[in-house]
């Protein structure tokens, strides 16, 4: 049987969860409740949202108090922001990579659960000042026995390949589908995966 220590995972709320300063706590808080739902067999299948895509959420505990759309705005030649934007995206794939460990930590089967799920870290753009959606790059962790080769860093020449990604990932864990939404511009899984 699969065991998950209370002990590693407190789960204690913040005072005021909805408080930009609690942001780093609560994030944290979520990916564990998560993991022990997966752990649990509560659900094996969840969509974890930050924010919207319009967020004004600041970052205190980086020193940075604009909102985040805001400064995804700014040109490319405003290098305040763009160390700023660097700064924020850092963070989150620290919280991404939290996760992914968290994951990694709980014996499943014939390894862990990572290597029986399939974790994607994305944004629906490129490029906030321009609204660029080619190229979108998305992290993908996990699924060592569901068929998806690790340790990869791969770079596809048509940029409309969200949806062939998600195709990828559903044909890994067994449904049989061959195309996913209105723009996708080919069917079955990406080469190479």
């Amino acid at each position: 049987g699969l065991q998950v220590k209370a002990a590693s995972y407190p789960i204690m709320m913040p005072g005021d969860a909805l408080a930009t300063s609690a942001y780093p706590e609560v994030s944290q808080l979520q990916l564990q409740l998560l993991t022990m739902a997966f752990a649990c067999d509560l659900t094996r299948a969840a969509t974890f949202m930050w924010s919207g895509s319009t967020s004004g959420q600041s970052f205190p505990w980086l020193d940075i108090s604009e909102g985040h759309h805001d400064l995804s705005h700014e040109g490319d030649g405003n290098g305040d922001a763009q160390n700023k934007l660097t700064r924020i995206n850092t963070w989150y794939a620290e919280q991404f990579a939290s996760f992914v460990q968290m994951l990694a930590a709980v014996p499943e089967g014939d390894g862990t659960m990572l290597d029986n799920t399939i974790v994607l870290w994305g944004n629906e753009l490129s490029k906030g000042n321009t609204h660029d959606v080619d190229p979108v790059p998305l992290v993908m962790a996990g699924g060592a026995n569901l068929g998806i080769e690790t340790g990869r860093f791969l770079q596809f020449e048509d940029g409309t390949i969200h949806n062939r990604v998600l195709v990828t990932i559903l044909q890994a864990l067994g449904h049989d589908i061959d195309s996913f939404g209105e723009l996708d511009n080919g069917s079955g899984r990406l080469p190479g995966f």
